[in-house]
């Protein structure tokens, strides 16, 4: 077998985004599956190089601008990848030798027939590797934003709406959290007894894993040092899930009771479908909708893995009216398509791909499967809206269009959310941000529809 270049693979990665065919996370899971036999830290590095010049394209292509003749919407593609990737080294990896960075992209550019660059590519990176402690970065005082915005990796029209959304401090804190490799947060199962939960969590340290408990649920965790969690102790026969502690805050602040029946309209993967079933201690019945086979398979493969039987899966566009499902709803999970500014952090490309204008266009079609789902609400009955964004215009400002638009009203999740979120809980509405909160960018609000429960 011929050998394999790392570095190649990192590039191929680069130049596949950059035609926008698919998201970063996917490109990267699909390359790190093809190569599953290469070695861990071989696996890792490929991880890491891809996904950190990703991140901090803006800032690697600040630096290359001060350092090359050419601009870096000038270069050649395979140039431009070549040497972002290579300059992310420089800069974030100071393990590697800057002489091995330098050699290994001249090679690379020579094999991918680009011969007459080579010369090119040594000169700027030899540059950047002997003046990369004297770069000029955006002055903070004189120019704030554009420091964020460069040092950040973030687009400056991202740092004014969160400076204007949530204010300067904040902003910065959020830039920093996507940064941040922040650690695997899971769901342990409810069911578990705290002795059940606290073996489990020793059982993983001593296989060097590095838990957290969050201190927003007792059944909350973080774990870091994870190169898997398909292998650890307990994943096989059920006993915790991978779901982010703001997506767990929904189905707890839900108020559900056994008996109710419970719709999540968007429901792949199913984490809160999955979760909304423990709540009801093997009663009721929770029907979980996606648009797709493909993301429904994902729902069943979670619910045959943890032994739920009282979900049912249905393949359903929640912009298409389903008749069965009118009036049925104890619970009414809309965990809507978004923005999903909450997740750059693990997608690290949707900041690049969001304009101003797909907002827009995101909250029309929020407003549509809202408008199609309403109905399938009982009288009295609780719709849980959350979004992974923090865009207003698609959080607090699209609760009070369903409020105003279909006769719901706000209620207080004070009863039901930990007391750090208890201000913005008592308004039935709660903003959660990277850096703040400890969970990733999420909006969730409790509207309840007017009317007697029959």
């Amino acid at each position: 077998m011929a050998q394999i270049n790392i570095r190649e693979i990192v590039l191929d990665i680069l130049l596949e985004l950059s035609g926008q065919t698919e998201y970063s996370n996917v490109l990267i899971g699909a390359a790190l599956d093809k190569y599953d036999y290469l070695e861990g830290r071989e696996k890792a590095f490929i991880k890491h190089v891809s996904e950190g010049t990703i991140e901090r394209r803006i800032q690697l292509d600040y630096v290359l601008d001060q350092y090359s003749k050419t601009p870096v919407t000038k270069m050649k593609p395979l140039i431009r990848e070549l040497l972002r990737m290579s300059v992310y080294q420089l800069l974030f990896m100071e393990h590697i030798p800057a002489a091995a960075v330098c050699n290994e992209a001249v090679k690379l550019a020579k094999k991918r027939r680009f011969q007459s660059l080579q010369g090119f590519v040594n000169g700027v990176l030899r540059n950047i590797a002997r003046g990369c402690g004297e770069i000029a970065w955006p002055d903070r005082q004189q120019d704030p934003q554009g420091f964020l915005s460069v040092c950040y990796s973030m687009p400056p029209w991202l740092v004014s709406h969160f400076a204007g959304s949530y204010g300067e401090e904040n902003c910065e804190k959020i830039l920093a959290a996507y940064l941040e490799r922040g650690p695997v947060s899971v769901r342990l199962d409810e069911r578990l007894s705290e002795t059940e939960r606290e073996s489990l969590l020793a059982v993983w340290e001593k296989e060097g894993v590095k838990v957290h408990r969050h201190p927003y649920l007792p059944y909350a965790a973080g774990l870091e040092g994870v190169s898997g969690v398909r292998g650890l102790a307990g994943y096989r026969e059920g006993r915790f899930s991978v779901q982010d502690v703001s997506s767990m805050l929904v189905v707890e602040a839900a108020g559900i009771c056994p008996g109710d029946t419970v719709i999540d309209v968007c429901a792949a993967p199913g984490g809160k479908a999955l979760h909304a079933a423990v709540k009801l201690n093997g009663t009721g019945e929770v029907i979980a909708c996606d648009v797709s086979r493909h993301k429904t398979a994902k729902i069943e493969e979670n619910c045959a893995r943890l032994g739920m039987k009282q979900v049912s899966v249905r393949v359903q566009d929640a912009r298409e009216r389903d008749d069965s499902l009118v009036g049925q709803a104890d619970v009414l999970l809309a965990d809507v398509p978004c923005s999903g500014l909450g997740v750059i952090g693990h997608k690290q490309d949707i900041k690049y791909r969001v304009t101003k204008e797909s907002l827009s266009e995101i909250q029309k079609l929020q407003q549509d499967i809202i408008t199609n789902v309403i109905d399938y609400i009982k009288p009295g009955g609780i719709l849980m809206y959350s979004t992974c964004t923090m865009n207003p215009g698609e959080n607090g400002e699209m609760a009070a269009w369903i409020c105003e638009s279909f006769g719901l009203e706000p209620v207080s999740m004070e009863d039901r959310l930990p007391g750090a979120l208890a201000g913005e809980a008592k308004q039935g509405m709660v903003q959660l941000l990277p850096g703040i909160h400890g969970t990733d960018g999420f909006f969730l609000a409790k509207l309840r529809k007017k009317g007697n429960p029959a």
